[in-house]
């Protein structure tokens, strides 16, 4: 055995790991060795994680622990699987089981009726059944239960009761007071249960491998003047791979030729393309359109955003949420209270009321069998799960099950303005010319002595001149002027180039000049003032464009119940008010520290319980820290925004925050429904096992039937996202 990643952890696939159950009994005999601290389980794909630093039993330890269980371990692989031989073995042991079952009621209808085959119909009334038909049926519980027996055996030695014992009491049970076909009934259809849960459980599980196998198999790679296909972990940084039309891109890097318009939805969950040129970062998974590409390798296969994506969704799907820690220490209780009463059940009345022992023991072996707690367990991590993938396929990374519930009971936002509301770039809202300039002749002073700075500012400066097709005449004589602007000998004559302050020390601030800029400035706007040594020749202003949907995300976030929407700023008093008003946020917070921004998270949480803080996912972080829900906007490619926050929004669409408050309260809604579902319908079985109408073959079809609904109902969470649908 073998572990993968490092030296230090244990990466497992635990064969019939198919129920929370399995989890509860790996759990009670690793803790000992481990610690709980150590042991981190993913259900739907039957993963375990062991961190072995400190573990004195070592490998060996840990492993023969597991086989004590009765379960199999073997090296975890992500390459997706075909059935394994747990799972081939149980689906031939349910079908000839099934087959002897059909085979000994034939027989024993053809060798005394129907009446006597369908038994005492659990009256408890002794009968005798031919030998011949006795054998068939105990041949066919045998079969059934070649799976579950050892299991029940591993329970006793354990003295950890679980629902392979409740079974197998209840058929030995029933065995015992005469009602062979009810035995092997309930045996029967308890492999068919456990198979068809296993069906279901593996279906969730192939969902969330299709949604984490973004990137294809092989990358295309240019090698000695030709092309290689290669495994993307055989790439190495640096390398040059090519994309055709249609294709998905294998890795993370940055186009060095061609361009094309890339669709990101299965990353970031963008609706639309975007179009991508020489220069521009693509990512792993995405796919390309109609342009070929060729990209150079930035980084290695295991480091891509999609793989980062990857291990986080699996991470979080090892984090319980407040729902499963309910569950899990309900069921501990649950389940030896069911086997409690079942043994009161079966001696109180006879004892003390003078009822029929074999009626009784009947009723306690139904009450046994409903009790079986998996329909119960299995409820919440299924719909966790599926929650998780669904954001996941919807741009949205959610860090934990706990975090995925957050949301729901969100009552205030506090968000950034700058790359949330805002695009984060500067961008040339107008040019005003003044004197004999006009236009362009501004722009083309302006873009020149722009050109050598580094100023976000300068680059929008720039950006707009080229946009307009005006190119940057040669400076002369270029001085920056730190904190205040440039100067310079632009097509023989000194300009200048800087702010209102330094309009001020230049002195050639008319009357009519100041009125505007005031007015300007008011907006939230900020002013470059050009100029010469004759007079000022015009200003340009600037703003951080408003994003198009910020409005409409704020009305979205209060209709879906959020109270309170406050806007946190380092920025000025005057542009933050301008970008309140123009996105309709209420409460303004300006010329904020980080360490005001953490104060302000502090003092909504203690007014209004849960808040999320939206922000960049690095400047924003300690605030990101003490907010209930941390959400980074713009994650996608970024490793230090994803590990910052509780939520990673991959792309800059706002939208997804009230998405994800609207999608964690169906996950909720779905979790309550499932636990309530799976209680109400043993809660029915148990009053009708007191009034002595129910039978052990319909607790065992209640049980079924209700874990395979509440599974079913977890997964509509997937089948409902389109995001999801256009991922795969």
């Amino acid at each position: 055995m073998t572990t993968t990643t490092t030296t230090t952890r244990l990466d497992l696939k635990v064969h019939g790991m198919d129920c929370a159950e399995e989890v509860a009994t790996l759990k009670h005999a690793l803790v000992p060795l481990t610690g709980e601290e150590r042991l981190s389980f993913d259900v739907l794909r039957g993963r375990l994680l062991v961190d072995m630093n400190g573990v004195a039993a070592g490998e060996r330890g840990v492993l023969a622990a597991i086989k004590k269980t009765g379960l199999r371990a073997e090296p975890f692989t992500r390459a997706p699987a075909g059935p394994s031989r747990e799972a081939r073995r149980r689906s031939a042991s349910t079908i000839l089981g099934a087959a002897l079952l059909a085979a000994a009621f034939a027989t024993h209808v053809t060798l005394e009726g129907l009446t006597a085959a369908l038994g005492s119909e659990g009256m408890g009334i002794a009968h005798s059944v031919p030998w011949l038909v006795r054998a068939i049926y105990l041949a066919a519980i045998a079969a059934a239960g070649w799976m579950v027996f050892p299991k029940a055996i591993s329970s006793v030695r354990r003295v950890r009761p679980d629902m392979n014992l409740l079974m197998t009491i209840a058929v030995i049970g029933a065995v015992a007071i005469g009602e062979y076909f009810e035995a092997a009934t309930v045996t029967v259809l308890f492999a068919v249960s456990l198979a068809l849960e296993s069906w279901s459980v593996g279906r969730a599980r192939r969902a969330i491998e299709a949604l984490l196998s973004l990137a294809p198999p092989t990358a295309r790679v240019k090698r000695d003047g030709g092309e290689v296909e290669l495994s993307p972990a055989d790439v190495n940084v640096g390398d040059v791979f090519v994309v055709r039309p249609g294709e998905r891109i294998a890795l993370d890097g940055t186009i060095t030729d061609g361009a094309s318009a890339i669709n990101q939805a299965p990353v970031t969950g963008e609706s639309v393309p975007i179009e991508k040129g020489v220069g521009a970062d693509v990512f792993a998974g995405t796919v390309n359109g109609d342009g070929a590409l060729e990209v150079r390798v930035t980084k290695a296969a295991e480091d891509s955003t999609v793989a980062h994506i990857a291990r986080l969704v699996e991470d979080a799907q090892s984090k319980r949420s407040r729902s499963e820690k309910f569950v899990e220490r309900f069921a501990a209780i649950y389940t030896p209270v069911v086997l409690a009463l079942a043994v009161l059940t079966a001696v109180v009345p006879p004892l003390l009321f003078g009822g029929a022992w074999a009626a009784w023991s009947y009723r306690a072996l139904v009450l046994l069998v409903i009790g079986c707690p998996c329909a119960l367990v299995i409820s919440t991590p299924v719909a966790i799960v599926a929650g998780l993938a669904a954001a996941a396929a919807r741009g949205v990374l959610v860090k934990s099950g706990e975090h995925l519930e957050t949301p729901a009971r969100i009552k205030a936002i506090a968000l950034d303005k700058t790359g949330t509301l805002t695009t984060g770039k500067p961008t040339v809202i107008d040019v005003v010319p003044l004197a004999e300039h006009d236009r362009k002749a501004v722009l083309r002073i302006a873009a020149a002595l722009e050109l050598k700075s580094e100023h976000p500012i300068a680059h929008a400066v720039v950006e707009a001149a080229r946009a307009e097709g005006i190119a940057a005449p040669p400076v002369e004589s270029f001085v920056a002027i730190r904190g205040k602007g440039a100067s310079g000998i632009v097509e023989g004559e000194e300009h200048w180039l800087g702010s209102h302050r330094f309009l001020d020390e230049k002195k050639q601030e008319t009357p009519e000049v100041h009125k505007q800029l005031e007015a300007l400035s008011a907006d939230g706007k900020t002013i470059v003032v050009v100029g010469n040594a004759r007079h000022v020749c015009g200003f340009i202003t600037v703003a951080d464009e408003i994003r198009k949907d910020a409005s409409a995300n704020v009305a979205l976030l209060r209709a879906a119940g959020v109270e309170h929407v406050v806007m946190l700023t380092g920025d000025n008093l005057g542009t933050a008010n301008a970008v309140a008003r123009l996105t309709g946020v209420l409460e303004v917070r300006a010329e904020l520290m980080p360490e005001d921004k953490l104060r302000m998270v502090d003092e909504l949480r203690q007014k209004y319980g849960d808040v999320a803080m939206i922000g960049d996912g690095v400047n924003d972080a300690p605030a990101m820290a003490k907010a209930s829900l941390g959400i980074a906007m713009g994650a996608v490619g970024s490793d230090a925004a994803i590990e910052a926050a509780d939520v990673a929004l991959m792309s800059d669409d706002l939208s997804a925050v009230p998405w994800l408050v609207g999608h964690a309260r169906r996950v909720v809604a779905i979790v309550r429904q499932n636990i309530a579902f799976a209680l109400a319908v043993k809660a029915v079985v148990v009053i009708l096992t007191a009034v002595g109408t129910a039978s052990l073959w319909m607790a065992i079809a209640a049980d079924m039937g209700a874990s395979l609904i509440v599974v079913a109902n977890g997964l509509r969470l997937l089948r409902g996202d389109a995001a999801l649908r256009s991922a795969k």
